[in-house]
């Protein structure tokens, strides 16, 4: 008696039931954008409100509004409450959006191009490398020079760090620009630029040292509008690199350079194009805020677990959530010890640790394969 053989293409019923989930998961995702969006502007709001002198969101918006003509009757602030507002608060919160959708970005596109989930702008030696070009700057007294301190200090951090990055990129284009040989060279240039500090320190008289040490906690105090223009605009030029890379990192990510290759991407080109774009934007960033680690490491695993692996909407909604992680971040510094500020850097750091060590302990055996 014969049997029926089954077909090897789907039923219409279980092609449905495909479409159907796929659609759920779409939804899904949509819905969890649009949340985090609504929250980042919430702890917008919240983080120019809070602080020694409280405004309440709505005063916040009537002033706000009230610089635009004809709306000056509006006007809910004195003077000294306006120029807090607009000198402190908005330039310190602007930078926070920045530092935490740039270095999230970079440690999204970082991860995707080497298949190392434990992958950031710190880990490759970008941080490390900026944290060097201040503390050189400190140390011979270019940071207090009338007029111009900050732009040797920034200068020489982002001097430093792309000089990293060539290191990093050179070294790896004579192995073959391999993921493995760009991870191990941005370790080795890691500890050289961290022995490189260490010098500095040893050296350093106590104030320089305190200088030092302050710079390397990583803080958004004293920001400006002009910090947040130079480092949002080479973020923003950098930002539709890696976008523009998404299925490139995709096929990366799924089997790494033979299945990238095999599906027409230019292995070394593409590496070297999303790389740059990633330690540049990071060094732009960590030049004027000092060295904030693990936001390029947490708020990737975070987003990667809402929404999956999708690099097409990872690197922006990794973006939505390292920019939130900063500005929490940073309002917990403000708020926790006031009058004291905690830098941001050390409160990053407190949820970096255990989820770097957790990822260490729960992928282990994806990172020995």
């Amino acid at each position: 008696m014969d049997t029926a053989t089954p077909s090897p293409h789907p039923t219409s019923s279980a092609r449905a039931a495909l479409l159907h989930a796929i659609a759920r998961w779409h939804a899904h995702r949509r819905l969890l954008a649009l949340v985090a969006t609504l929250c980042l502007l919430a702890a917008v709001l919240a983080s120019l409100s809070l602080g020694v002198q409280n405004m309440t969101p709505w005063q916040l918006l009537r002033d706000l509004l009230s610089l635009l003509p004809g709306l000056e009757h509006l006007r809910q602030f004195d003077d000294v409450q306006r120029e807090v507002l607009l000198r402190l608060r908005m330039p310190r919160t602007a930078m926070a959006l920045v530092c935490g959708a740039g270095l999230a970005m970079a440690g999204v596109a970082m991860q995707g191009i080497t298949r190392n989930p434990l992958v950031s702008p710190y880990t490759i030696g970008i941080s490390p490398a900026a944290a060097f070009g201040a503390s050189l700057a400190i140390l011979f007294g270019w940071n207090n020079l009338p007029g111009t301190g900050l732009y040797w200090t920034v200068g020489l951090a982002f001097t430093s760090a792309m000089l990293c990055a060539v290191g990093v990129l050179g070294l790896a284009t004579l192995r073959g620009v391999s993921a493995i040989v760009l991870v191990l060279a941005g370790v080795a240039f890691t500890y050289l630029f961290g022995a490189l500090t260490a010098t500095i320190q040893f050296f350093a008289s106590e104030q320089q040292l305190a200088a030092i040490v302050h710079w390397t906690f990583g803080s958004l105090n004293g920001r400006t509008w002009q910090e947040v223009a130079v480092a949002g605009g080479i973020w923003l030029a950098c930002a539709p690199v890696m976008l523009l890379h998404a299925g490139a990192l995709n096929a990366f990510s799924a089997g790494g350079d033979d299945v990238a290759a095999s599906l027409g991407v230019s292995v070394p080109r593409t590496r070297a194009a999303v790389t740059l774009a990633a330690v540049l934007s990071s060094a732009a960033i960590v030049s004027f805020t000092g060295v904030i680690g693990f936001v390029g490491l947490v708020a990737p695993h975070i987003a990667r677990l809402l929404i999956g692996g999708d690099h097409r909407v990872l690197l922006p909604f990794s973006a939505l959530i390292g920019a939130l992680l900063v500005l929490l971040a940073d309002m917990a510094g403000r708020l926790l010890f006031a009058p004291v500020i905690v830098p941001v850097g050390i409160v990053v750091a407190y949820v970096g640790v255990p989820l770097f060590l957790h990822l260490l302990l729960t992928r282990r055996n994806e990172m020995s394969a």
